[in-house]
């Protein structure tokens, strides 16, 4: 028999969600933005980045806290992806693909990551 586990407040300030950090300069000043990108609204500024992560978890726990209490959905983080991916194309395009890799003198797959990036 499996244990279900409890998605109580310790569960959800546990999971490893995703931190975004800017550093920004305007004419207001020099500062630091930041928020927690699976949870809207979960932002925060600060003059320092340790500032910032120690705001950004006291807003975490507080926002978590009114979707517990309302019974609202809390999005968890996603794992990151591996980064490979199988890809079926016609072999025309394989074809011509490889050919323009190799006139660059790169594999295919660095030239296949330059046109995706590139648009």
């Amino acid at each position: 028999m499996t244990q279900v586990m409890e998605k109580n407040l310790e569960y959800y300030l546990n999971l490893n969600y995703t931190l975004l950090v800017n550093h920004i300069v305007d004419e207001s000043g020099s500062y630091y933005y930041g928020k927690i990108v699976e949870l809207d609204g979960c932002h925060s500024t600060a003059d320092t980045v340790e500032e910032l992560i120690k705001d950004l978890e006291e807003v975490k726990k507080a926002h978590i806290e009114i979707k517990l209490e309302f019974g609202d959905l809390i999005p968890e983080p996603k794992e990151m992806p591996s980064g490979n991916i199988m890809l079926r194309m016609p072999k025309t395009l394989h074809w011509k693909l490889a050919n323009e890799a190799e006139r660059e003198g790169i594999s295919l797959n660095q030239y296949i990551l330059y046109k995706l990036s590139s648009k």
